[in-house]
């Protein structure tokens, strides 16, 4: 079932929908565009967070608000958690991978690429047996040397691609690579709102063939788990 791995949906959390409105407009743009399986992702950053429980109740209210009006009925709940100095310590961290899974969805710093982000994802991984899953990767062109991308691309994540980068240059190249060279790769629209950054999977489909579709959306099948929060 073609699924959303990468958006912000949820009411009033983050940058993303601010209202139920609008929450419920995107569903519905999802499933005109095919979409039959969300994974809601409001982003974490641990230094504007009380607690990752306190995270956790917001999350849920917000869910709650939504769930029995959405057009789309297979959802899950994520995070698109920052990595940040330190992440790897904070308590109840891996309560933020993708319910049923051991998959966390993390976001490098859009900042010259240093190694301790590594390090800090390494951590979370080993620790907690969480499978990372790297935000669109393609956005850090701009901060990571050839060597550095291509010890991302090597490395045992799961790479998150964005729907727009084939609508990039530069963006579209790495993602072409990313398809071609990993065996583990999800899409996602990253979508925020209705207008400039709205869902687009009917621009992806006219990009990637039903293979890809396929690998990206079996992973969650391939991530499952016994873990529940």
């Amino acid at each position: 079932m073609l699924t959303e791995y990468h958006c912000h949906v949820l009411p009033g959390l983050d940058d993303g929908s601010q209202n139920l409105g609008t929450s419920l407009a995107m569903l519905e743009m999802m499933k005109d565009q095919g979409v039959k399986r969300v994974v809601f992702t409001p982003h974490f950053y641990y230094h504007k967070e009380e607690s990752v429980d306190s995270f956790l109740e917001r999350r849920q209210a917000a869910f709650e608000i939504l769930k029995e009006r959405s057009p789309i009925k297979n959802m899950l709940l994520g995070a698109e958690v920052a990595v940040e100095n330190g992440i790897s310590d904070v308590k109840d961290i891996e309560k933020l991978a993708i319910e049923g899974t051991s998959i966390m969805l993390m976001e490098l710093p859009y900042r010259k690429y240093e190694q301790w982000m590594s390090e800090e994802m390494y951590n979370i991984s080993v620790e907690y047996g969480i499978d990372i899953m790297l935000a669109h990767v393609h956005r850090y062109v701009d901060y990571c040397t050839e060597d550095e991308i291509e010890s991302l691309i090597n490395s045992n994540a799961i790479m998150q691609v964005n729907n727009d980068a084939f609508s990039h240059i530069k963006e579209k190249k790495l993602a072409k690579r990313i398809i071609d060279e990993c065996d583990s790769f999800v899409f996602g629209s990253d979508a925020h709102n209705i207008d400039d950054r709205m869902p687009n999977w009917d621009v992806l489909k006219r990009k990637v063939g039903e293979s890809e579709l396929e690998i990206s959306d079996g992973i969650i099948e391939a991530y499952s788990c016994l873990y529940q929060r």
